[in-house]
């Protein structure tokens, strides 16, 4: 079992910058591949970022690539989401998750552990 948390979230104007964390509990956090994913009011959730348990390899949506980066320290058991050049439409609640079979991927159905999201705005 994994617990995580997320902090970081708040209110921001177009063009700002956020950091995002997510703290890890419980079994070993080095083995897992951590996501970041959001949900927009009245949408689904969408997949905007991953890396791998050894930190080698990451994945970004389109949406988020070159404003947005991933990254973790296995030895605070924290993955780290940088988010420059925020925009109105990055509003949502941003969740991490932990997913530890397999290779890396962007799909949620193979996280299998889950904070409870942190919110962030974006306004204009």
């Amino acid at each position: 079992q994994v617990q995580l948390v997320e902090s970081g979230g708040g209110l921001v104007q177009a063009g700002g910058f956020l950091r995002l964390s997510c703290a890890a509990s419980g079994r070993s956090f080095s083995v897992y591949h951590m996501g970041w994913f959001r949900q927009a009011p009245g949408k689904e959730r969408e997949f905007v970022t991953a890396i791998s348990w050894s930190g080698s390899t990451t994945y970004y949506a389109d949406s988020v690539k070159g404003r947005f980066t991933i990254a973790r320290d296995n030895a605070k058991n924290t993955v780290y989401l940088q988010m420059n050049s925020l925009k109105p439409e990055d509003t949502a609640v941003y969740y991490c998750a932990a997913g530890a079979a397999g290779a890396l991927t962007r799909i949620s159905t193979t996280y299998n552990y889950w904070g409870q999201g942190t919110r962030v705005t974006v306004s204009s």
